[in-house]
């Protein structure tokens, strides 16, 4: 693994998937990777205690940041929160965005799609009051989301991150004219996932970031392993050959896009 100055952020892990035993193996392995910060994402709002508990692992080379939301695979579970719930649990300094929260039409059945609009859009309203990135889940869901996502910006800016890129070129397009960006996972290492890379050619290179989605989708030449932050690197090495950019500058790029975006981080 080709090592750089500029440190990496994983955008996008779940830190609470891992115990707590793995978890700092998991930060001196993403040091070492050259990754100075990651977020992990929440996927029920009523966990979000423990998502802020995982900060702590924070050390001065490496800042672990938190997310709170509720998954659309998850919001049949119990009653969707009001905003103002949604906002009381993620006013403090560790949470720096809303989700993930988005459309699963791939695991939600048509019934429950309704809930999963209107759950979406309660943690837009958040995301728009708090003036943070909502993190957006979407799963053959394209055009709904498109929708949704135009519909809402048409209430108000909301910031936007459509993670773990696995859509249309349409939707891509979609939220980056929204002013949204678009961050890539392991997927787009995958040698059957060549439109994915495509894609993000086609992107401005300003509106791009890197994910890991760990401990799922690891990406070359770790594929079927189970995933971690470290892993990072991999994917960013892959994009920065796809783009015909230097490492060292698609890292700095990368990391300048999401203190941009996520400006509670910066």
């Amino acid at each position: 693994m080709t090592r750089v100055t500029t440190k990496l952020i994983d955008s996008h892990c779940h830190l609470d998937h891992f115990s707590d035993e793995e978890i700092p193996a998991l930060m001196a392995a993403a040091k070492a990777a050259g990754v100075g910060g990651m977020v992990t994402i929440g996927t029920r709002l009523a966990r979000a205690e423990q998502q802020k508990a995982l900060t702590r692992f924070s050390d001065p080379e490496l800042t672990v940041w938190c997310t709170v939301g509720t998954h659309p695979d998850h919001v049949a579970e119990q009653p969707l929160p009001s905003v103002q719930h949604i906002l009381d649990i993620a006013r403090v300094p560790e949470v720096v965005g809303i989700g993930e929260t988005g459309l699963d039409y791939f695991h939600g059945e048509a019934e429950v799609r309704p809930l999963q609009q209107e759950s979406f859009r309660l943690h837009i309203a958040a995301a728009r009051e708090l003036d943070v990135p909502v993190i957006i889940h979407s799963r053959q869901a394209d055009e709904d989301m498109a929708l949704v996502l135009r519909d809402e910006m048409a209430k108000g800016a909301f910031p936007i991150l459509l993670h773990c890129f696995a859509s249309s070129e349409a939707l891509a397009q979609c939220v980056v004219d929204l002013g949204g960006y678009v961050s890539f996972s392991g997927i787009s290492t995958f040698p059957k996932c060549g439109e994915y890379r495509d894609v993000a050619r086609k992107l401005p290179r300003e509106r791009i970031l890197v994910e890991t989605d760990a401990p799922y989708l690891a990406p070359v030449p770790k594929r079927g392993k189970k995933n971690e932050p470290a892993f990072v690197a991999y994917t960013a090495a892959c994009l920065a050959q796809e783009l015909e950019e230097p490492l060292e500058q698609f890292t700095q790029m990368t990391t300048e896009n999401f203190f941009r975006l996520f400006k509670k981080a910066a």
